[in-house]
């Protein structure tokens, strides 16, 4: 049976290595899970760190618990930012934001363009799905969910000189090349996907301006939020992640 899996922001142990876990977590592991003392759990930041912890006292709203062993885990390499245009409907964008989570993305730009449906997130709930998809899939890195995005900032904000592959898929009638065949192991890569009536011309201009290659991701038309699941589940097979 595995460990239990919680989230920590912030993991600091006194200089005896005593940790007391926050009320949300302290109430799961003496309300719900029923844990007593001597079980061992596991904490994470979500920024790679990784502590095999055994409870000493348990307690709905300040357990404690002794530190085992810690490890920081290495990031990978080749880091995957999906930058996409939300739907209106909600659980459709939550359900994206999950997958993606558990696929290992690093990064998630909302953006807002010109036919953008959804003009406001909430940013609580759905960094919440992202920490529970983080434990459900028993990973140390938590994906950054950045602030809603209008799409000229993100471009300005990227850096020029960066080495990442820049893509955009749209479905307008100009050529483009395969995202499955222009996808390169090894290298990390962001996408831009736009709203569910697609990118206005001019912001198409402007990402080609700012070195992002138009791609197809096939003959099918795909939902946003399939879309946006298939560049990362295609990134992850590309990189056998």
């Amino acid at each position: 049976m595995s460990r239990p899996y919680f989230f920590m922001e912030t993991i600091l142990p006194d200089a005896d290595g005593i940790l007391v876990l926050s009320e949300a977590t302290s109430h799961h592991c003496a309300q719900v899970l029923r844990m007593q003392a001597g079980v061992d759990l596991l904490l994470t930041d979500g920024k790679g760190s990784r502590v095999l912890a055994r409870m000493l006292q348990p307690d709905r709203k300040r357990s404690r618990v002794q530190l085992v062993h810690q490890e920081q885990i290495n990031p990978t390499l080749c880091r995957f930012s999906l930058g996409i245009a939300f739907t209106k409907n909600n659980s459709r964008n939550e359900w994206l934001l999950e997958k993606a989570t558990e696929l290992g993305i690093s990064n998630i730009y909302p953006l807002l363009t010109q036919r953008s449906e959804k003009t406001t997130i909430k940013q609580e709930r759905l960094q919440s799905i992202l920490i529970s998809a983080m434990l459900q899939s028993q990973q140390c890195f938590l994906p950054v969910l950045h602030s809603l995005t209008p799409l000229a900032t993100l471009l300005d904000n990227i850096p020029k000189n960066e080495d990442i592959q820049r893509f955009i898929a749209y479905c307008g009638a100009e050529e483009k090349v395969s995202y499955a065949q222009s996808l390169q192991a090894g290298k990390s890569a962001i996408v831009l996907i736009g709203p569910e009536g697609d990118f206005m011309e001019e912001e198409v201009t402007l990402c080609r301006e700012s070195g992002f290659i138009p791609v197809s991701l096939g003959s099918k038309r795909l939902r946003t939020e399939t879309a946006g699941l298939y560049v990362c589940t295609l990134f992850n097979a590309r990189n056998d992640v």
